[in-house]
């Protein structure tokens, strides 16, 4: 009994090198997020004029993302690979690594695919689908009596 109670109380000399993430029963879940290979949050928005989605791709170069449009499906999607390789004394630590995701999105019909525009500033894509004239809210008018 008394081994017992000692080895509850003293760390394990393993615990450094694992970290106790082994014991944990989400350790899938964080390593999914700490390997980027999650699907990016997504807020869709929409006003009078236009459909507007934000993509959170933070981490990834413009040119690591794609955007197309297929029929009235828009995707956006991206393949990265990471290598990287550190050298330490007499010790070599090569880690490599795929980052995807791909999101798509059927556009409405009021939607006007041809004029579509994206901007990736700060971690965050900007998708600006602008709305057909016809589907625009128009303002309010006055209208005479005859």
């Amino acid at each position: 009994m008394a081994t017992n109670r000692l080895t509850e109380q003293l760390p394990s000399i393993f615990d450094p090198y694992f970290d106790n993430e082994w014991n944990d029963a989400d350790w899938t879940e964080r390593e999914l997020a700490t390997n980027l290979t999650t699907l990016p949050a997504v807020n869709i928005k929409q006003s009078g004029e236009a459909f507007e989605i934000d993509v959170a791709a933070p981490g990834y170069a413009k040119s690591d993302i794609k955007i197309e449009m297929n029929d009235d499906v828009l995707t956006v999607s991206s393949n990265k690979k990471l290598d990287e390789e550190k050298t330490e004394g007499e010790y070599t630590k090569r880690e490599f690594s795929y980052q995807s995701f791909s999101r798509s999105f059927i556009l409405p019909e009021t939607a006007d695919a041809e004029k579509i525009s994206a901007v990736y500033e700060s971690g965050i894509l900007k998708i600006i689908i602008p709305k057909k004239e016809e589907a625009k809210v128009k303002p309010a008018r006055k209208i005479d009596i005859q």
